[in-house]
């Protein structure tokens, strides 16, 4: 589970105005960071099927948010995949 300080810099560092906690830029920014933090805990625990399963739909939910944010603007994905270091 990410931390509640972890979260916040990711919103900080994700946010396009002051208020800015929900948006898809964000949630994909708070996804990429949980998917991180559990690829970490599958490479110790090989068995735990579980959270492999929550892996899954955690980086199916990340995809579609980032297919949302190209059919709405290419030049913030761009942006959004530069910032996290994500494959096209």
């Amino acid at each position: 589970m990410i931390s509640r300080e972890n979260k916040q810099k990711v919103i900080a560092d994700m946010q396009t105005a002051k208020n800015d906690n929900g948006s898809p830029v964000v949630q994909v920014g708070i996804l990429t960071a949980r998917i991180t933090e559990l690829t970490g805990h599958l490479k110790v625990n090989k068995k735990d099927h579980a959270a492999r399963r929550g892996l899954l739909q955690m980086v199916g939910r990340r995809k579609k948010l980032l297919r949302y944010i190209s059919e709405k603007d290419t030049n913030t994905y761009l942006k959004t995949i530069e910032k996290l270091g994500l494959r096209r």
